[in-house]
């Protein structure tokens, strides 16, 4: 599957509260939010500006967006990210190719050294696309992560290095350092 990337850009704003509005994202902090909801998000900058930079993900074919990837922390050394990928495009590995193009854009477009990004332990497809994309779990944070009910879910953090990604490696992390 090919997958074309556009910035988000401001004028866009009602699609985007649309779009996300419209579908459920179980593994976020607010699974359903409303378009007002987003809408706050869009005026607080979550998805365009200094800290922030978003990228509507196409689908080859389609004229409607299979997903949206969020950089953050744009500004620190290094960054994290987020992405959603609409429910019925979920397990086509879409995520997959997201991520690959995410890490190729910010090591080769950008003078960043270092992408981060967190999942619920729970979301074995996240987790299953980090290892296939080379990542490296660097650690296990026990119920930290609140879900809309109150519920508490263990988090995981995977990075992703520019030495490792340009040699086509995978530096592991010593958990036996102690």
């Amino acid at each position: 599957m090919k997958l074309e990337f556009t910035g988000y850009k401001s004028e866009n704003a009602e699609m985007l509260a649309q779009w996300i509005s419209s579908d459920k994202w179980p593994y976020h902090g607010n699974p359903e939010p409303t378009p007002e909801k987003v809408k706050k998000w869009i005026s607080e900058g979550t998805f365009e500006g200094e800290e922030n930079r978003a990228f509507w993900i196409y689908a080859e074919g389609n004229n409607y967006p299979a997903g949206l990837i969020t950089l953050h922390e744009f500004t620190d050394d290094t960054p994290i990210f987020d992405i959603r990928i609409k429910s019925e495009l979920r397990g086509k590995g879409i995520g997959k190719l997201a991520v690959q193009w995410l890490v190729e854009y910010l090591f080769t477009k950008t003078d960043k050294e270092r992408l981060e990004g967190h999942t619920r332990a729970d979301n074995a497809a996240m987790r299953k696309v980090f290892r296939e994309c080379g990542w490296v779990k660097e650690a296990h944070h026990r119920r930290c992560w609140p879900d809309s009910e109150g519920n508490k879910f263990d988090s995981i953090t995977y990075a992703v290095l520019k030495e490792d990604y340009l040699k086509g490696e995978k530096t592991p992390v010593d958990w036996n350092d102690e």
